[in-house]
Order: C-alpha cells, then sequence, then structure tokens
C-alpha cells in the first residue's frame, strides 16, 4: 500500500513540474522579483525619476545642533540612497504657529531642545511619516547629540553613559484620530503583507487549483475508473493532497531563490551598493523590528505561523479533494473552486485592512475562523492585536477541520470520486454528505 501510495505522488510530481505552464510560470515569477526588486534602476533607465522632497523645519532652541544635525541628516541620506531629497530650513518661529503651518500638508517639523542627557526631541506631522524618513532623522538626531556632548563637556564614564544614550524622540500626531500604535502596526504591515501574506496567498491559490485540476481530469477522462481499480480511494486521496503540499512547498523554496538571485541582480546593478534595502523598503525592515521591540516577538511568532501555515494549506487542500470529486467537467470544477477562492480573497483583504478595526472583537474573532486564520492570525500577532492565546484557539480549530475533513471528508470522496451524475453540484455535494454519515 505504501508503495502504491508514494508511486501515486511521484507520477502526480512528475507531471506537475513537466508541465510547460509551471516552467512559464516560474519564469514569469522570476522576472517579476527581479522587476520589483529593481523597479527603481528600471524606471531610472527608461528616464524616469523615483525622487520625492521631503520638506523638514526645524527649531533648534540650543542654538548649536541645526548645522550638525542637517549635516548629519544630509549625509545619512546621500550614503544610504534612501530615494528621497531633503529641504531642511531652520526656523525660530514659535511652536504654535509652525504647527500650524505644517497642518495639512507633509511637511516635518522637529523641534530640538535642551535636556539633562544634553539633546531631546519632537518629531512633529500631520501623517504618518515613512518609516525609512523616521529612523534616518532618529538617527540623525542621535549623532547630532553625540557630537554636542562631546564638543561640550570633558567626558567622564557618568557622562559617556549619558552620550551614549538614545535621545529622547516624542512622537507627536495632529490628527487626534491617529495614533502612534496604529503608526507601528500600520508599518509592521506594510512589511507583513508584500513577504509574508501575498507569497501564501498565491501559494494556496495554486494548491487548490492543481488538486482540483488533477482530481477532475482523471474523472472526465475516465482514467480514474482504472486508477481506483488498482488503489484504494483512501490511498487515491491522500497521495493528491501529499502531492500538492509537497509541491507548494517546492514552489515556495523556488520563490525564496528567485528573490535571492533578485537581490544578487541589484547588488550587480548597484555596483555592490546595498543601498536598494532602504528606497525598496527591505533595508527598514530589521531597523524597524528591532527599535519597535519585534524582534523579542519572533521566537513565539515564527512556529505559530508556520502551524498555521502547514495546517491551513493542509486544510486548503482536503476541501480542494473533497470538493473536486464531485465534478465531472471544468464547469463544475469553477463552481466548486469559486467559493474556496471567495474565503481565500476575504482572509487576504482582511489582513491589509485589519489596522482599521485595531481593538475590535470583530477582528480578533475573525482570526479564528480557518482558512481566514492563515492570513489574519500572523499578522495581528505581530502587531499585538491579538495574544498567543488567540493564535492557539486558531491552530487548535484548524485541527479540528482537518480531523473533520479527514473522517467526514473521506466518506464523500468515496461517494463521489466515481459519481458521474450530471445533477446540479452543490445537489451532488448535499446527498454525498448526507450519506458520509450514514
Amino acid at each position: 500500500m505504501r508503495s502504491k501510495f508514494w508511486f501515486l505522488v511521484g507520477e502526480s510530481l512528475k507531471k506537475k513540474i513537466k508541465n510547460k505552464w509551471f516552467l512559464v510560470a516560474n519564469v514569469v515569477l522570476l522576472l517579476l522579483l527581479v522587476g520589483i526588486f529593481n523597479a527603481d534602476k528600471i524606471v531610472a533607465y527608461f528616464g524616469g525619476d523615483f525622487q520625492n522632497t521631503k520638506e523638514i523645519i526645524v527649531m533648534d532652541t540650543t542654538e548649536k545642533s541645526f548645522p550638525i544635525f542637517k549635516e548629519k541628516l544630509e549625509l545619512a541620506n546621500t550614503s544610504f540612497d534612501f530615494g528621497f531629497s531633503l529641504s531642511i530650513t531652520s526656523t525660530m518661529d514659535s511652536i504654535d504657529t509652525l504647527k500650524e503651518e505644517i497642518k495639512g500638508t507633509d511637511k516635518i517639523l522637529i523641534f530640538i531642545e535642551p535636556s539633562i542627557s544634553y539633546l531631546k526631541a519632537s518629531v512633529v506631522s500631520d501623517a504618518y511619516l515613512d518609516t525609512s524618513l523616521y529612523q534616518l532623522i532618529v538617527q540623525s538626531l542621535n549623532a547630532t547629540k553625540m557630537e554636542v556632548a562631546i564638543n561640550s563637556t570633558d567626558i567622564d564614564i557618568e557622562e559617556y553613559h549619558h552620550i551614549t544614550s538614545n535621545i529622547e524622540v516624542e512622537r507627536i500626531l495632529l490628527d487626534n484620530e491617529k495614533t502612534s500604535e496604529e503608526e507601528i502596526s500600520k508599518t509592521v504591515l506594510s512589511v507583513v503583507f508584500p513577504t509574508l501574506i501575498l507569497p501564501f496567498f498565491i501559494l494556496v491559490v495554486f494548491l487548490v487549483q492543481m488538486i482540483g485540476t488533477e482530481i477532475n481530469e482523471e474523472k472526465s477522462s475516465r482514467s480514474m475508473e482504472i486508477i481506483i481499480s488498482s488503489v484504494s480511494p483512501k490511498t487515491h486521496f491522500f497521495s493528491k493532497v501529499a502531492a500538492g503540499n509537497i509541491f507548494v512547498l517546492f514552489q515556495a523554496f523556488l520563490l525564496l531563490v528567485y528573490a535571492l538571485i533578485a537581490f544578487i541582480v541589484r547588488i550587480v546593478l548597484g555596483g555592490g551598493n546595498f543601498s536598494f534595502a532602504s528606497s525598496s523598503g527591505i533595508g527598514d525592515f530589521f531597523s524597524t523590528l528591532m527599535n519597535r521591540g519585534i524582534l523579542d516577538k519572533l521566537y513565539y511568532f515564527v512556529p505559530i505561523a508556520l502551524i498555521l501555515f502547514v495546517l491551513s494549506f493542509l486544510a486548503y487542500s482536503l476541501l480542494a479533494g473533497i470538493l473536486a470529486s464531485m465534478t465531472v467537467s471544468m464547469e463544475d470544477f469553477n463552481q466548486i473552486q469559486a467559493p474556496i477562492m471567495f474565503i481565500c480573497m476575504t482572509g487576504y483583504y482582511l489582513s491589509i485592512m485589519s489596522s482599521m478595526f485595531s481593538g475590535s472583537i470583530f477582528i480578533r474573532v475573525l482570526s479564528y475562523l480557518p482558512f481566514l486564520s492563515c492570513l489574519l492570525s500572523p499578522a495581528l500577532l505581530l502587531t499585538g492585536q491579538i495574544t498567543i492565546v488567540d493564535s492557539l484557539i486558531s491552530i487548535g480549530l484548524l485541527l479540528l477541520l482537518n480531523y473533520f475533513f479527514v473522517q467526514r471528508g473521506l466518506k464523500v470522496y468515496k461517494i463521489g470520486i466515481l459519481n458521474y451524475s450530471t445533477d446540479k453540484m452543490w445537489q451532488k455535494i448535499i446527498r454525498a454528505v448526507k450519506n458520509g454519515k450514514e
């Protein structure tokens, strides 16, 4: 039985990998990733320009920090090529006047004043700031503080500790409806979404289509009767699920390889300059995680996310196989595929908009639901909107769903795999579920 199982798995994998569309899709994915990583280079080559100007107004009550800060900020921006130019001016207008000036604009006000640790600063804006720009400002303020301290005192041990401590930066948002916590969540989700959620979503779509299409082809060509005469429906069912999941994991590995190739191409095009990380939003990923204390969560986030992904792959593949067993044509398959894709798309868009529901019971409850939890729960856990207990509930519900699919779904599969009735699709499924309970 085991040899038949692995024979079917091997044949299914060979069929998928040797398919010309597999080659075409992977070539497209490789070119797409290389293009995304090098978008600014490509646009610049054809005469485009990614540069935009960030206007920064500095109010320096220390009367000695502004020239140093301006120098540090411009030098850092030039060295790391953050993808924008800076307009830095000094003013001594009142703080209230300056706040009114920047309200409703993209201007940024930096208020520098003396402190027991030499300097402290406030960064004021009307809207959220790009992560890369905010980190650049904070790093430049720290460098300014260090130089001011060194120039103004003879350093002893205590003074050295004051100098090396990070500058006190107060984040002020003039819009009362916006919070710094939400800004952090948006920052993290802007990284989680492209690097985690989107690839997983694509792989789920691949998985559902592959398993469903393969079973449907075997039924429509009548080869299913020959296969089932040699192996049990149970062996056939689990071989399809195993082959599908192995394939998507292989595809995930290929995506990582393509990302590495795109990374290398970027380095080559940039002459060995790693500045692409900042302009593309990848480089500030780790600095953001460190500064927000999110790296401290990775020791429990990574295993929870991996478990959710694996269990969700299994749930989607089991559901696709069970429903595909009832189809006799591609039209039938499209009918059963549509609701699965709708569920997946719902989770996809909810993960994007989850920061809009911050703190609500609604988004927490949705993160428990199987098929949605794989997309929602990791992002919400990383941003602190749900707890480890909530994620464990999501895992528990996924385990129960998979157990139900194995126990009940296998009975439906056995009924449907040789059912060539042309009755309405959902009526056949309902009858098979009822018969499977008997």
